[in-house]
C-alpha cells in the first residue's frame, strides 16, 4: 500500500503545483485535497480552504496526534526561468511553486494518515489538517479551526526539514516603529531631525543583545528590515518609520520582547507591534516521537523559519521532505527521492509509538 500511496502522492503534488494557490486563493488546491480523501472513502469536514479529517477508528479516549502542513503558496518572485505552474521532472527533481515549501509534505502526510486511516487499536487517533493561509499567517488557516479538531496532544507540522527534527522553532515579532522630529525647511538650522535621530535607534536595534540564549534556537535576531521618511527634497521630515523583523528564542514570550525594546527606546520613539501570537514553539527531546525519530538515525535541530507551529498550544513537531532553503526560491524543486523517503520514515517514525 505505501508504494501505491507514494505514486499517488507525487501525481497529487503534480496536480496542486498546477493550480494556483496563493494564501486566501486555495479554493482550487482544496477542491483536489478533497477528490484525495473521496477517492478513499474518507469523510472530512471544511471550512473556508481548511480540510481536516479523522482516522476511521477515531476513540474519544484516546489522545490525537494532529499531522499538519499547508496548501497555500507565495507568489512567485520575478527569478524564475520555468512556468511556476508548469510540474516537470528532470533530473530526479520535481519542479514547480510550492513543490519544496510545503507540497512535498503535504502530499506526504496524506499518504500516510491515508496509510493509517483503517487501523484499529492503535494508541492514538489521528487528525489530518491541510490549512490555509499558512504563508500570510493569515486569519482563516490553521487558527480558525484548532477549535474543531479533537483531544490533540501533540502534533507533526509539515515543513521541509531534510526529514530531521525541527524541535523548536523561534517566533516571530514584527514593529513597526516611528521616531518623531520637526519638520522644517532644509535650508534652515534644525538640531530634530527625524533621519538624523533615527539613526541611534538603528544602531540600538544592530548592537542590541538579549541576555538569555536558547541551547536550540540561539539568541533572539532583530534587523530592521523597512525604513522610510520625507516625501520632498528641501522638506526635514517629521517622522522616520522602520519596521523591524524579530526572531524570538523559547526564552522569551513576544510581549517580553516587546517593553524590552519600548524600555529601551527614548521618549520620541513610537513602538507598535503588528501582532503578538506567533511565538515560538517546542517539543522535548524525550518526547516518544523524537525518540522515535533518533531511533532511526534522526538528528533534533532549532528552526529559525516560521511555520504554523506558532498558533499551536500543543507541544509540535517540524518535519517534512525538502529543504528549507530552497523555500520561496526561483525554480523551486523537490527531489522526488525526497517524497519517497518521506513517507516511508513518516510511517515508520508513527509505527514506533502507535
Amino acid at each position: 500500500m505505501e508504494q501505491e500511496l507514494t505514486s499517488k502522492a507525487i501525481e497529487l503534488l503534480c496536480k496542486l503545483i498546477e493550480t494556483q494557490s496563493f494564501s486566501s486563493e486555495e479554493e482550487g488546491t482544496a477542491l483536489l485535497i478533497e477528490g484525495w480523501l473521496k477517492e478513499y472513502n474518507i469523510p472530512f469536514e471544511r471550512e473556508n480552504n481548511n480540510i481536516w479529517a479523522y482516522n476511521k477508528n477515531f476513540d474519544d479516549t484516546k489522545p490525537t496526534i494532529l499531522l499538519n502542513s499547508h496548501h497555500d503558496t507565495v507568489k512567485p518572485n520575478g527569478n524564475y526561468t520555468n512556468d511556476p505552474f508548469k510540474a516537470f521532472v528532470q533530473d530526479g527533481k520535481l519542479y514547480g511553486l510550492g513543490s519544496n515549501d510545503a507540497g512535498g509534505c503535504l502530499v506526504s502526510l496524506i499518504a500516510t494518515f491515508t496509510y493509517f486511516y483503517d487501523r484499529d487499536n492503535l494508541k492514538y487517533n489521528f487528525v489530518l489538517a491541510a490549512s490555509a493561509e499558512e504563508e500570510s499567517s493569515g486569519p482563516l488557516g490553521l487558527k480558525s479551526i484548532l477549535k474543531y479538531l479533537k483531544n490533540v496532544e501533540f502534533a507533526i507540522v509539515g515543513e521541509p526539514t531534510l526529514m530531521q527534527l525541527a524541535i523548536a522553532e523561534k517566533g516571530l515579532l514584527v514593529l513597526d516603529v516611528s521616531v518623531k522630529g520637526t519638520a522644517s525647511h532644509a535650508a534652515h538650522p534644525n538640531d530634530d531631525n527625524a533621519i538624523y535621530n533615527t539613526l541611534e535607534v538603528v544602531e540600538w536595534f544592530k548592537n542590541y543583545t538579549f541576555e538569555k540564549g536558547s541551547e536550540t534556537l540561539g539568541e533572539v535576531k532583530m534587523t530592521v528590515t523597512q525604513i522610510n521618511a520625507g516625501n520632498q527634497h528641501n522638506v526635514v521630515p517629521s517622522h522616520c518609520n522602520l519596521v523591524v523583523d524579530i526572531r524570538v528564542n523559547d526564552k522569551y514570550k513576544n510581549e517580553e520582547v516587546l517593553e524590552i525594546v519600548k524600555q529601551a527606546m527614548p521618549n520620541n520613539v513610537e513602538v507598535k507591534p503588528r501582532s503578538l501570537h506567533l511565538g515560538s514553539s517546542s517539543i522535548p527531546r524525550d518526547h516518544e516521537i523524537v525518540k522515535s525519530g533518533i531511533t532511526l538515525g534522526r538528528t533534533t535541530y532549532g528552526s529559525p523559519t516560521l511555520s504554523d507551529q506558532s498558533v499551536l498550544s500543543c507541544p509540535s513537531l517540524k518535519l517534512g521532505p525538502g529543504d528549507s532553503t530552497r523555500s520561496h526560491s526561483a525554480d523551486e524543486f523537490i527531489y522526488v527521492k525526497e517524497i519517497k523517503e518521506g513517507i516511508s520514515l513518516y510511517i515508520k517514525i508513527l509505527e514506533g509509538i502507535v
